[in-house]
């Protein structure tokens, strides 16, 4: 895949070169897939959520505003669950690997819910998981197939006060992207079919339209989200101070800290303390123990179905 970043603005950056690398791909990529506002617009109107299952609507956003847009994390604060696992389950339906991958993925969300952490050893881990599969397909299988699993496997688990929000901006004329660590071929078909702008998520090098196996840069997670978004923010002529960010990890305070109206939806513990401290907006869609829950028995579940692990199935017994 070649990339030009040209019509990015020099300027100092506290992240990896990495990071970088991956956040201006991300941003790059995005450009060239989103939708125009008004097509974002169309598509968005047919999937508004009831008004009895809208939250209050916030000051926030201002009609009319094109220098403002919207920024939103996927896993946990658009959906319910991680869509690479989600992914990764629709893949292994098609055998495009085998039983103990499904089991490897199982196991790494399982521990992530967990431990509420994402170690640079875990993130090599989905990493190397998801390089080894897609390698040697051709990125247009790759969407087709990705077609099928939001159906099959993600329609049903989109958070309705979150897409509630994105709607609210796409009403006010903003546009509104995915920032994401999964795939942005992934991300850009959930985008797409939430009749959002566009997506920012992780570039996987391919060559004459077949995956390498090796990624641009690094995931998009962490400081290379804010890269990404700032890289974006930069071509296309926003302000930041009048963006909006959502995201439910800590994680993601790097960009959330980059705008001027950042939210915690369904934050994990880090995140919640992080933004009352700093007097930021919070929504919760999780109720009780649902709260406590997500994210378990969905992993843990298909990885025992898959001839899973018995520390995965004894972690959803103990939640259940």
């Amino acid at each position: 895949m070649r990339l030009s970043w040209d019509w990015l603005t020099p300027r100092r950056r506290p992240a990896t070169a990495r990071s970088v690398l991956a956040g201006e791909a991300s941003a790059e990529a995005a450009r060239k897939t989103s939708q125009a506002p008004e097509e974002a617009l169309e598509a968005g109107a047919t999937e508004v959520t009831p008004a009895e299952e809208k939250p209050a609507e916030p000051e926030f956003p201002v009609a009319g505003d094109e220098r403002a847009a919207a920024f939103f994390d996927l896993d946990n604060t658009v959906m319910q669950g991680a869509s690479l696992f989600h992914f990764g389950r629709g893949l292994y339906k098609r055998k495009f690997f085998e039983r103990r991958e499904l089991t490897r993925f199982a196991w790494q969300q399982a521990y992530f819910r967990i431990a509420g952490t994402e170690d640079a050893g875990h993130i090599q881990d989905v990493r190397e998981s998801a390089l080894s599969i897609v390698k040697g397909h051709r990125v247009a299988e790759l969407m087709s197939i990705g077609e099928e699993i939001y159906d099959e496997y993600l329609a049903g688990r989109i958070w309705s006060g979150t897409r509630a929000l994105a709607q609210a901006h796409l009403d006010a004329g903003q546009r509104v992207w995915l920032v994401t660590a999964a795939p942005v071929e992934t991300a850009t078909i959930i985008a797409r079919r939430l009749g959002l702008t566009g997506a920012l998520g992780t570039v996987a090098e391919s060559v004459g339209g077949v995956y390498t196996g090796r990624l641009v840069g690094e995931p998009l997670h962490g400081p290379a989200k804010a890269e990404a978004v700032r890289a974006l923010a930069a071509a296309e002529e926003l302000d930041l101070d009048r963006c909006a960010a959502y995201s439910d990890s800590h994680n993601d305070i790097p960009m959330l800290s980059l705008v001027g109206h950042p939210y915690a939806i369904n934050p994990d513990t880090k995140l919640r303390k992080h933004a009352r401290e700093h007097d930021w907006r919070l929504r919760d869609y999780r109720t009780g123990r649902k709260a406590v829950k997500i994210g378990i028995p969905a992993a843990a579940g298909v990885g025992a179905l898959a001839g899973g692990t018995a520390a995965a199935v004894a972690i959803h017994r103990r939640r259940a």
